[in-house]
């Protein structure tokens, strides 16, 4: 079973945990993925960094696919979108703590699992060697 990313709750808990905690959350971004958009005068080395605190920002919405809110750069309002897989990265302004992400794959559509006809019904065919799941430490 193929699931969803776990990357936009990952980013929606950790900026709830950095607020309660007093501190300012600032996100990290890849500015030229796709669909990024950002001041890109503001852009360095390919990337950005957005301070996304409520005193900073306004309308934040942190969705399953993207992120996305106004903003205020060089004095000048701007909207900002950043679909969730272009976050490389969430943490505390004040001590760094956080969360830096794995650059995501594209996820391939997943394909209808292939049906066998047994005795007038549909059955799908076994499978073969289960995997087991991989998890690492995140420090």
């Amino acid at each position: 079973m193929t699931m969803t990313s776990s990357r936009p709750y990952i980013v929606r808990a950790l900026y709830e945990w950095i607020l309660e905690n007093s501190c300012t959350p600032y996100i990290l971004v890849n500015a030229f993925g796709h669909g990024v958009q950002v001041p890109q005068e503001h852009v360095k080395d390919g990337q950005i960094i957005l301070n996304i605190s409520p005193s900073a920002v306004q309308g934040l919405l942190i969705k399953d696919d993207a992120l996305e809110f106004n903003g205020r750069f060089a004095g000048i309002p701007t909207p900002v979108y950043v679909p969730i897989g272009a976050v490389m990265g969430i943490y505390a302004r004040e001590n760094g703590q956080g969360m830096v992400f794995d650059p995501e794959k594209p996820q391939p559509p997943s394909p209808k699992a292939p049906q066998t006809v047994v005795d007038g019904g549909t059955k799908p065919p076994a499978k073969g060697k289960v995997s087991r799941p991989s998890l690492r430490v995140v420090k």
